[in-house]
């Protein structure tokens, strides 16, 4: 792949230097695309100067091969390998540096995130098995130093969740981190409630949406039915005693949300409405999303609900991630909060499919 890196690079480099001297004729500012073909320029120029170095290093290291074929002096050719050594090491690094520039950050992956976890087959089990995961989510979102909010639950008297919603928000993105869960998680092991100690499997989905902002998805007052009723469950006197909760019906669509996790019926109503905000949009795009899923293993986003993607087998401490057919037997890691040991390899895998389709 490295040659067809080099080769995007090289064309990336020619559009910069023809770029370069469109900007440099003394009427190219009165053009209405001025401030556009300057961004353009600014994006190239890395590309270009990416691959003048990456070219300055391939001739270094012809040079020293070719000493290396004529040097018969044992302690010298030992140095020659170091340095050939050092030199291939500063082009995997450039060509590591050029998949990242080739590869740009998707628009979303800076967003925060909405995700809701939903217990699937498997009854008691798969609520049990949420309230996991949800954890698992929290300890990690705590490590990466990002806030998560619950936004509305519905809680088991057994300590599990049938489903549970809440939001993920911080520097640097957390949609980025936390697309790759979007699916159906699997879990392998022994129920409490089990005398035999037979293995059970259950299933729940996990569903990542990216935060919208208000303004870029309109929604008419005219267009929802909202209503206002009593929090069941745990939280006390406030939650059996006061309409805080908030459903919201948006009538066109007939998605409707609701949140509870608030006292305060208006902070229940405003994450209600970032809720409907995210459904719609990930609505309005899951068609092209699925077109696009489609082509690779690695699926994501809404396009991906329905795909098992990872299975967690607790009498065998493993952990499968079947879109990459990664195993590890760090179970009790895993779901301590240390959600890396998967995305990181995912994202690897996820750039690499996305590299290949640019530079294929």
């Amino acid at each position: 792949m490295s040659e067809t890196i080099t080769a995007k690079l090289a064309e990336l480099a020619r559009q910069s230097q023809a770029l370069a001297e469109r900007l440099s004729r003394p009427q190219v500012t009165s053009d209405p695309d001025y401030i556009e073909l300057a961004q353009q320029y600014s994006r190239l120029k890395g590309a270009a100067e990416l691959y003048q170095a990456l070219q300055a290093l391939e001739r270094q290291i012809a040079e020293i091969e070719g000493l290396k074929g004529a040097e018969s002096d044992e302690a010298m050719l030992e140095l020659i390998r170091e340095e050939l050594a050092e030199k291939q090491q500063q082009r995997e690094q450039l060509l590591a540096e050029a998949k990242q520039l080739l590869v740009p950050q998707e628009p979303h992956d800076a967003r925060g995130s909405i995700i809701e976890i939903r217990a699937g087959t498997g009854g008691d089990e798969s609520t049990l098995f949420a309230a996991d995961l949800l954890r698992m989510y929290g300890r990690y979102a705590e490590r990466s130093g990002l806030k998560l909010e619950m936004m509305d639950a519905h809680p088991t008297p057994i300590g599990g969740f049938k489903s549970v919603v809440f939001s993920v928000s911080g520097r640097g993105g957390a949609y980025g981190r936390f697309k790759f869960e979007s699916g159906v998680h699997r879990v392998q092991r022994v129920p409490k409630t089990e005398s035999a100690g037979r293995v059970h499997t259950s299933t729940v989905t996990v569903a990542v949406l990216p935060e919208v902002e208000p303004l870029e998805i309109n929604i008419k007052d005219s267009d929802l039915e909202i209503e206002a009723f009593r929090a069941g469950g745990p939280g006390g006197q406030n939650v059996n005693k006061v309409n805080s909760a908030v459903r919201i019906v948006h009538k066109p669509s007939g998605l409707a949300v609701t949140c509870r996790e608030e006292r305060s019926q208006h902070k229940n109503k405003e994450k209600a409405l970032r809720l409907l905000r995210a459904r719609l949009m990930a609505g309005a795009t899951s068609k092209a999303e699925q077109e696009r899923a489609s082509t690779r293993r690695i699926l994501i986003g809404s396009a991906a609900r329905a795909e098992k993607i990872r299975t967690y087998n607790f009498p065998q401490n493993r952990v499968t991630d079947h879109r990459i057919d990664l195993t590890l037997y760090r179970l009790a890691e895993i779901l301590d909060g240390n959600l890396e040991l998967l995305l990181e390899p995912l994202s690897l895998a996820y750039r690499e499919e996305q590299l290949a389709g640019i530079v294929g």
